[in-house]
């Protein structure tokens, strides 16, 4: 196989999109006129909304509206970013609801002084509230590949609507829109393999993978391999386009060590003898779908799978990065907070680090240096606390709604698991260093447990946490 690039498939799918909708498409003001000033200046943004009223005007038919959006989506993909940009806010500024309409039939309402009255005014006043933007979304659903353009779509539109309350709307109007369309009993579970699946699927899983790198395809064959499992959704729609997909090893026991469990050079282990299914790697593939949920029905879905196919294995668990600790750590430390240590560990602090200083200082200064997982005394000063106070980070600390405060810890908790173990220097990656100072958790999917975990979480943020990471927790 060729040597992989990132970009590559990604300009292949804009291209066949394109190509796809060259039959249909016809404009004046066209791809090729688009694509000689990218950055849509104002000279011919009158040109883009004249398309955009034409598209939500439907003269001449259904045949002639598929036309029209064919245009305007061609035109949009000819943009570069900043053409996109405005693009989107011209829609955004031109076609979203009408105010007076809507006070005319809140009055309406108000008004009313009959069932059937009430009931106009509130049709009325439901259709008020609908935007013509997104009629005009979904007319880039009923073409070739549409789904896929308004799931990258919104992509784009994410971060430009965190500083624009009417791209904030419009963007929650395609959410709904696809949240809709990706409802999880549209979707396939398929399993991802090396010698059955396109070579363009393998290249998409390179590029998605969001957790750990795969370098290269001999990594990746390593990670198909006969003791491993990979599943992802797909939506009919989108039939070769990885949703969401799991990376699962088959091991015996629980595995604590990410650069261990991926060793391309570890031959491959009979999978039928293995008690453990170890998911290692949970990526959304699709930007586009971020906040459409599907994640728990998957590891669900994957667990079933896997039980019917290798009736050995009894543990279900994750090998989990902690993406959140370090930064966190570095917030408290700067707070001040006092007895974070003992007596001990500040003594062995300050002597690992040199510093006659403050431990707080001297716990940074040795997780700064690039080199402190490879000085034993090192290694030895910081296990304990931050052992401790990675327990304290995901069994306490909460954010937003009493969730936990790291966001794979919430993912796992709310969908039941039960916080394991921690595992010191379980990845010494730059990646794993810089992020949660090199440590691990493993989350257990015990199946009897599930639901009541699920619930306890949700309703009052209460973690189920073993007698393992208890005892850590009391230091």
């Amino acid at each position: 196989m060729t040597e992989h690039k990132p970009s590559s498939f990604l300009d292949r799918t804009l291209t066949n999109l394109r190509r796809g909708w060259q039959s249909i498409a016809g404009s004046s003001y066209d791809e090729e006129a688009a694509s000689t000033r990218p950055d849509l200046p104002d000279d011919d943004a009158g040109h883009i909304l004249e398309q955009m009223r034409e598209c939500l005007e439907n003269k001449g038919g259904e045949v002639s509206a598929r036309v029209r959006a064919a245009a305007l989506g061609r035109v949009y993909l000819a943009l570069d970013k900043k053409g996109r940009d405005k693009f989107l806010r011209l829609m955004a500024e031109n076609f979203g609801t009408d105010g007076k309409a809507i006070d005319r039939a809140t009055d309406e309402y108000r008004a009313a002084t009959t069932d059937a009255e009430r009931l106009d005014a509130q049709l009325a006043m439901q259709n008020s509230l609908q935007a013509p933007w997104r009629r005009l979304l979904t007319q880039f659903n009923a073409l070739p590949d549409g789904v896929k353009f308004l799931v990258d779509l919104r992509a784009e539109l994410l971060p430009l609507a965190k500083k624009d309350p009417k791209l904030k709307a419009m963007e929650h109007d395609l959410r709904e829109l696809l949240a809709s369309w990706f409802d999880v009993d549209f979707l396939e579970l398929r399993q991802i393999a090396w010698d059955s699946s396109s070579a363009s699927l393998l290249e998409k899983l390179i590029a998605y993978e969001a957790v750990h790198a795969i370098d290269g395809w001999e990594d990746l064959k390593n990670r198909l391999d006969s003791d491993r499992r990979c599943f992802a959704y797909f939506h009919p729609r989108m039939p070769d386009e990885p949703l969401i997909f799991v990376e699962v090893a088959l091991v015996n026991g629980m595995a604590a060590n990410v650069q261990t469990l991926l060793d391309t050079d570890a031959p491959a282990s009979d999978p039928t003898a293995a008690d453990t299914a170890i998911f290692y790697s949970i990526s959304n593939a699709q930007k586009g779908l971020a906040g459409i949920s599907f994640g728990n029905f998957l590891i669900k879905n994957v667990v079933q799978h896997l039980s019917g196919e290798f009736p050995n294995l009894k543990t279900y668990a994750t090998l989990s990065p902690i993406p959140g600790f370090r930064r966190w750590l570095d917030e408290i430390m700067a707070e001040g907070e006092p007895k974070l240590f003992s007596a001990e560990e500040r003594k062995a602090l300050n002597a690992a680090s040199g510093r006659k200083g403050g431990a707080k200082g001297s716990l940074l200064a040795a997780l700064d240096s690039p080199t402190w997982i490879k000085d034993q005394k090192t290694v030895a000063a910081l296990q304990g606390p931050l052992t401790r106070l990675a327990a304290r980070y995901l069994a306490k600390e909460k954010g937003r709604g009493r969730r936990a405060r790291d966001p794979v810890a919430h993912f796992h908790l709310s969908n039941g698991a039960r916080l394991e173990r921690l595992n010191w220097l379980g990845d010494t990656s730059d990646k794993g260093l810089a992020q949660s100072a090199g440590l691990m958790v493993n989350y257990l999917y015990d199946l009897n447990r599930i639901e009541n975990n699920h619930e306890a979480y949700t309703l009052n943020g209460s973690v189920d946490t073993s007698s393992g990471v208890k005892a850590v927790l009391k230091g």
